[in-house]
């Protein structure tokens, strides 16, 4: 324990926190590897992620590389299947009409994602993905449940995590009573939050960006062609 100096020479104990994680309170229910490290759109799409990419570089404000974990790689290996055609003029346009058919699309959640890894918050994108992903569960599963919610918490809601996501404290604290008894709709409050911060932040942003004008370019000259 470590020992901090008071006034005369002695030292003094710190006292260590007694704030406990919700991973750490739902150890005793067995759930595997619980630890203190420990949106919303309804897709009714069967191929709910985007392709998968080698480790990012740091952070300008010092943050480590967020690296891709083995479950990641299998949600991403399922749009790379899906959406093996390029999308149309017509699928393209949409997106630049509606956030919630760019979101609906294989297509348009893998370039999305390459959009928000050049403003470094991809995080975003696989924790809308992973929270998909778990409420596909059945209720019976409940070790697939907990391993799948202990995941995402360790992933993108513990404030030690590099992919930690952005929600506030009330979805915070609702999240942590969630994860004494985890359901496969654990998150759903904190999804709707990244959900709308996608549509309001960054789904502007890739309207106007030079990756999403490329596009429209290549699929209109393309369907000129044909």
């Amino acid at each position: 324990m470590r020992q901090d100096r008071a006034e005369g020479g002695a030292h003094v104990p710190q006292a260590a926190s007694s704030e406990s994680s919700p991973l750490s309170r739902s150890s005793s229910r067995g759930v595997p590897g619980s630890c203190c490290l420990c949106f919303c759109c309804c897709c009714s799409c069967s191929c709910l992620s985007v392709r998968g990419g080698q480790d990012e570089p740091s952070r300008d404000n010092g943050r480590q590389p967020k690296s891709t974990s083995s479950r990641e790689t299998r949600l991403e290996e399922v749009d790379e299947k899906t959406a093996s055609d390029q999308p149309d003029m017509e699928e393209v346009n949409e997106w630049g009409k509606s956030f919630d058919k760019m979101m609906k699309s294989c297509h348009g959640r893998i370039i999305f994602r390459e959009f928000l890894k050049t403003e470094y918050s991809e995080e975003n994108m696989m924790f809308w993905l992973a929270c998909e992903d778990l409420k596909k569960e059945k209720p019976e599963n409940q070790s697939a449940i907990e391993e799948k919610a202990r995941q995402i918490y360790e992933d993108y809601i513990s404030i030690l995590s590099p992919k930690e996501v952005s929600i506030d404290s009330r979805v915070r604290e609702i999240i942590n009573r969630n994860m004494v008894d985890p359901t496969p709709s654990t998150f759903d409050e904190a999804q709707q939050q990244i959900y709308v911060l996608m549509h309001r932040d960054s789904y502007p942003r890739f309207l106007n960006s030079k990756m999403f004008k490329d596009l429209l370019r290549q699929v209109s000259s393309e369907g000129a062609s044909s």
